[in-house]
């Protein structure tokens, strides 16, 4: 479930936390990241926020997938939980409704890791892509170690994932807090774009033109 008392500003490029990693976001970094957010312009590059490391982690379909795979393709990232019961099914299908734009407007990737490895195993990650009516060619499902999925997710992408202990959660399947954004990677794997999902005074209309234009000029891009 995702901590609404989080500004906007602070949930668009949010906080790096995982528990026992001992990782923090540098607030070097954090100011870079809200400067070149302002500068953001249709006339300018999006602004590059730093490079996503090497990785590998397992698909919906029990697939190893590395950086490499994605090489070439922008793409689109979040990070949720299937037995979430806050905003991982807007969010989800906020992912379904960049998919589902005509193949003309972008032919970018769509990566959702699981912030929950231990119970989001690949045939539960199948079912949840299967649910949304997932393109299998375009859009990625992935799990792995703890360790390896918050490489990814907070080193790289500065997504957010942070358990919650029992006397904190709403419902038994309130575990976590984490971030709700999306995050666009360019062809060469560095990370160009920060968007937030929901909230108050967020328009999804307004965020999916956002990200298509985006995605559409990341593909001009040599």
């Amino acid at each position: 479930m995702a901590d609404t008392n989080l500004t906007p500003t602070v949930r668009r490029v949010d906080r790096v936390i995982w528990v026992g990693l001992g990782l923090s976001f540098p607030l070097v970094l954090l100011a870079l990241v809200l400067a070149a957010l302002r500068l953001q312009s249709p006339g300018r590059p999006l602004p590059v926020y730093g490079q996503v490391a090497e990785f590998t982690l397992t698909n919906q379909f029990g697939q190893a997938v590395s950086l490499g795979d994605l090489r070439g393709h922008p793409w689109v990232a979040d990070i949720i939980f299937t037995r979430c019961p806050g905003p991982c099914l807007a969010m989800t299908g906020q992912m379904r409704d960049l998919q589902q734009a005509p193949r003309s407007a972008t032919g970018a990737r769509l990566v959702t890791l699981t912030t929950d490895p231990d119970f989001d195993t690949p045939p539960i990650l199948k079912s949840y892509a299967e649910r949304f009516g997932a393109d299998t060619n375009r859009w990625l499902f992935l799990t792995g170690t703890k360790k390896a999925i918050a490489s990814l997710a907070i080193d790289s992408l500065k997504l957010t994932a942070l358990p919650k202990k029992p006397e904190e959660r709403d419902s038994p399947n309130d575990l976590f807090v984490h971030s709700t954004i999306f995050v666009l990677v360019d062809k060469n794997g560095r990370l160009r774009g920060v968007y937030e999902t929901t909230g108050a005074g967020t328009n999804p209309a307004a965020v999916k033109s956002q990200i298509l234009g985006a995605l559409r000029r990341l593909e001009r891009e040599r």
